[in-house]
């Protein structure tokens, strides 16, 4: 049951409130002291707290009241607190709510004005709960990961980027072909090397191409080799790829690039684990795991006769489909980060900056821009200007978003998320005060 912490001297304050929020099921906690209201928050849980400024008679400073404002946050850094007075000083309500006070209400108070902002506040709480459970469960889940499987040092956050490297390290042992699929720069090699490194065939190599970075004539001859004399060129017998990667894992980036022909071929080592190189009768066998990947849309190219339907489903046999970056912002910063290292640290501003960029070029992108701005960076910090990232056109934000309030909404949910739902980290990260970030939040209707 949501739970409020009532402190104040007066019995008759504490009665009142109690009745008020009887009425909307809510518990409310009685204490007459500060001694004996921080005494009840270190053996109970509490979700609010509404606390008196002044609990002697013969003073009206306000300086008890800000003293336990003080014991309450260096305990419970997030817990909420409605600072209760009949002597209001503007100085002290500003400094209060700057250190984070979540409201400063005068006595008497309006019941359905009181009432609206704990209502508010509770659930603001409730959400952070919920997610700092969320994000405490796919830390376990990572941990657990970490100590079952190799993860190659991947870096993330996201649920959706976790169930991807999740699924790769349980299907990593079935000796099957496995299809990652993504925008370009999404991480597909990142998966393909979490999947042979917990294969068995992971003491085996591990060999990539590119289907679309060479030419169509030339793609067989990389994946399956060529006598001298094959073709143009081929002044000596070269060994392909599927050669190489025998007895381990051949990874075949872009693999819609790859032309009919060589589809062909590709084909039969799936199903044979033979091939010839070109130019040669003879037919070699290899042992090879398969593991494609690809940005496009290979339903769409077999429709048009682009791509075969057979090569498809011996290729699918598990997809592993990866996110664009601006789909899953709580790894940018923590990505920024990794690839910065622990010598430079990012300013608010451009923290700001990665987390309003689209990251079209997703984390391909993210790192060359980091890359970037670790030479121009001075005194240790990354600026905005360091980044080198396009202005964002007018009333557009992360993903494209075109709605004018969305920018500032989306940086801050990813900012919370980024923070694992702790405002007063993710206050930092914006260089906001924790009520400043409040604020915003109530403004956009955010519960964390």
């Amino acid at each position: 049951m949501r739970t409020v912490l009532v402190i104040d001297d007066n019995p008759a304050v504490g009665a009142a409130l109690e009745l008020l929020f009887s009425l909307h099921d809510i518990r409310t906690r009685l204490a007459t002291t500060p001694h004996q209201g921080l005494a009840l928050l270190a053996r109970e849980p509490v979700d609010l707290v509404i606390a008196d400024m002044n609990f002697r008679t013969d003073t009206t400073s306000g300086d008890e009241g800000a003293a336990l404002f003080r014991s309450i946050r260096a305990d419970q850094a997030d817990l909420p607190v409605i600072l209760l007075t009949a002597w209001t000083h503007l100085e002290s309500a500003v400094l209060l709510i700057k250190a984070g006070a979540a409201d400063y209400v005068a006595k008497p108070w309006d019941n359905d004005k009181l009432l609206a902002t704990v209502e508010n506040l509770l659930e603001l709480s409730e959400t952070l709960k919920e997610r700092g459970r969320l994000q405490l469960e796919r830390r376990r889940r990572r941990e657990r990961l970490d100590a079952q499987f190799d993860l190659r040092g991947v870096v993330y956050e996201s649920a959706s980027m976790g169930a991807a490297v999740e699924l790769a390290c349980r299907v990593a042992r079935a000796a099957v072909p496995v299809l990652i699929t993504g925008p370009n720069g999404s991480g597909k090699e990142c998966i393909a090397a979490i999947v042979h490194a917990n294969s068995t065939v992971r003491e085996g190599p591990f060999v990539a191409i590119n289907c679309g970075a060479l030419p169509a004539e030339l793609i067989e001859a990389e994946l399956f080799g060529a006598e001298a004399g094959a073709f143009t060129g081929a002044n000596r017998t070269r060994s392909g790829r599927f050669e190489l990667a025998d007895g381990g894992t051949l990874f075949l980036d872009e693999i819609g690039n790859l032309p009919l022909s060589g589809q062909v071929k590709l084909l039969r080592v799936l199903e044979t684990g033979r091939f010839e190189p070109l130019g040669s009768s003879r037919t070699r066998g290899a042992r090879v795991r398969v593991i494609s990947a690809t940005n496009a849309d290979l339903a769409a190219m077999i429709r048009d006769g682009r791509f075969r339907e057979d090569l498809y489903y011996r290729l699918n046999v598990i997809e592993i489909a990866l996110p664009a970056l601006a789909e899953r912002t709580e790894d940018i910063l923590p990505l920024a980060e990794h690839f910065l290292g622990t010598e430079l640290q990012l300013s608010n501003d451009a923290r700001a900056a990665l987390l309003h960029h689209a990251w079209p070029g997703n984390v391909r992108e993210l790192r060359n821009s980091i890359e970037r701005a670790k030479l121009l960076a001075r005194d240790r910090t990354v600026q905005v200007q360091d980044l080198n990232l396009p202005p964002p056109r007018v009333g557009e934000g992360p993903a494209g978003s075109r709605d004018g309030d969305a920018l500032s909404k989306e940086i801050i949910e990813a900012s919370l998320r980024a923070a694992g739902g702790n405002v007063s980290r993710a206050a930092q990260r914006l260089g906001l005060s924790r009520q400043a970030l409040y604020r915003r939040m109530e403004r956009f209707g955010l519960r964390a």
